[in-house]
């Protein structure tokens, strides 16, 4: 396969293009922004529920939240993948433009309604759960040890994403990114944000899932560097694409 019918047939696919519906760009950027915003509902809302509902028990917590966060990621990939390709991340567009099936134009608007869509989100779930709709997070997390987690996170997500749909397997990606995430909560000290629009969406809350604004920074610079890494590791690793296949 030639590089341009591979950029074509990943151009059409969950999370490495646009989507198979070849819709407008506006309609895709609302996608990605409301996609974007359910994730931090789910992601920030199920943080607060767990530590309602079990108290002083961080281990039950985080499962609650893991397993939240990892079903309603597969149903947001299966609900948006032919809208938008359902990104919902800037890491996941990055390597996309880098690769070549979203134009710089787009996948700048596509980070910046994922960036909307992530606060939107994350106030949403503050409200629902009758906190102020912004309340800044006082939790720091700086440390090398998760950087270099988000780091190791990133990678491992991209590497699942461009692994299934490069080899053939498109249909599999939300069941497979849910998963991933879902369990790189527990294995990775930083609980696996893997997202910078998450990173920026979790500082506007004070509750389980938060981020310290000041933490943010390098929590996305992490990010970058693991997806810079990913490309690398993307093109060694999967050289020849054989997404046309895909049984999606």
């Amino acid at each position: 396969m030639s590089n341009g019918e591979a950029n074509e047939s990943l151009a059409d696919l969950p999370e490495t293009g646009t989507g198979t519906l070849h819709l407008g760009l506006a309609r895709r950027l609302t996608a990605e922004a409301i996609g974007t915003a359910f994730l931090l509902l789910a992601v920030v809302g199920s943080g607060i529920m767990a530590q309602r509902l079990s108290p002083s028990d961080i281990g039950l917590e985080l499962l609650e939240n893991a397993a939240a966060t990892a079903a309603a990621l597969i149903g947001l990939i299966l609900m948006f993948a032919t809208v938008s390709g359902a990104h919902f991340n800037p890491a996941v567009t990055f390597v996309d433009r880098v690769m070549g099936t979203i134009s710089s134009r787009d996948a700048s608007l596509y980070v910046s309604a994922q960036v909307v869509g992530a606060v939107v989100g994350t106030m949403l779930a503050n409200v629902i759960f009758s906190l102020r709709a912004v309340t800044f997070s006082t939790h720091v997390r700086s440390s090398w040890a998760l950087w270099l987690s988000e780091v190791i996170a990133t990678i491992g997500l991209l590497l699942v994403i461009h692994g299934c749909v490069r080899t053939g397997r498109a249909s599999v990606v939300p069941f497979a990114v849910g998963i991933w995430i879902g369990g790189a909560y527990f294995f990775t000290s930083s609980t696996s944000f893997a997202n910078p629009a998450a990173a920026i969406g979790r500082m506007f809350t004070n509750s389980f899932s938060g981020i310290d604004p000041t933490s943010v920074p390098m929590f996305i610079v992490a990010e970058m560097i693991g997806a810079v890494i990913a490309i690398g590791l993307i093109r060694v690793l999967y050289p020849n694409d054989r997404s046309a296949r895909s049984d999606g």
